[in-house]
């Protein structure tokens, strides 16, 4: 009998990065801007993603205003999603980054983090 917290599962997580909806890298915002970055995925593993999947911040400038954690965009294996995160540019001028990590419902990190570069200038 199994009796670990989380069930034993025979699907893979997987996530890949397809493309920048809106914000690619190096897109000049004006400081305290509202950015709304959208990306593109696609679920390129078998597990489907419900609501224990997760996408925390890892990396990078602090959150930028977006909380450090939100539920992962529910999507079927092997659908594409778009991802969106709401930000608030810093008001002093710079270049930033800020990377974002999938993780599955046993809090295991997958696939490379996807990530915004925004340079600030008034």
């Amino acid at each position: 009998m199994d009796l670990s917290p989380f069930p034993t599962s025979s699907c893979t997580d997987s996530i890949k990065f397809l493309a920048d909806v809106n914000y690619p890298d190096g897109t000049i915002v004006a400081p305290g801007a509202n950015i709304e970055k959208r990306w593109r995925v696609k679920n390129t593993g078998t597990c489907d993603w419900g609501s224990a999947y997760r996408l925390k911040l890892v990396d990078g400038y602090p959150s930028l205003g977006a909380p450090g954690e939100m539920a992962l965009y529910p999507a079927r294996a092997g659908t594409q999603a778009i991802i969106s995160i709401h930000f608030t540019a810093p008001l002093e001028p710079g270049t930033y980054n800020t990377y974002w990590q999938a993780y599955n419902p046993a809090s295991i990190a997958f696939n490379e983090p996807i990530y915004m570069l925004v340079i600030v200038q008034p």
